[in-house]
């Protein structure tokens, strides 16, 4: 569960980072980093794939300047999973709402 976010920082579960996070049901990744920084792409998603989540939520900043291009979101779907991207604050709202029943991971960008 996501505690709170705001410009820079994430807590979940109590826990508080201070830099970009994938968010597994079991486990936070705070180390993820994007190969094109505001340009979300396929290989930035490669440990995500592999867990194989109902949805994908994408937090594109708190403004919404991170990138996800169309062209993903269908390759992802291809692959059998949803995609639901947002500015991050409303990311994190899906995120919280939409782990309560489903297999979710969240890509969240946590600046612009």
């Amino acid at each position: 569960m996501i505690d709170s976010y705001s410009f820079g920082s994430i807590t979940v579960n109590g826990r508080r980072y201070t830099s970009d996070v994938i968010i597994y049901p079991d486990r936070v990744d705070s180390s993820w980093w994007r190969k094109e920084g505001h340009n979300l792409c396929m290989e930035d998603l490669r440990e995500v794939l592999r867990y194989q989540p109902e949805v994908l939520v994408i937090g594109k900043g708190k403004p919404g300047l991170m990138s996800v291009g169309n062209d993903l979101i269908e390759q992802l779907s291809r692959l059998g999973i949803e995609v639901r991207a947002a500015p991050t604050a409303k990311a994190v709202k899906l995120y919280n709402e939409l782990s309560a029943g489903k297999k979710v991971v969240a890509a969240l960008h946590l600046t612009c």
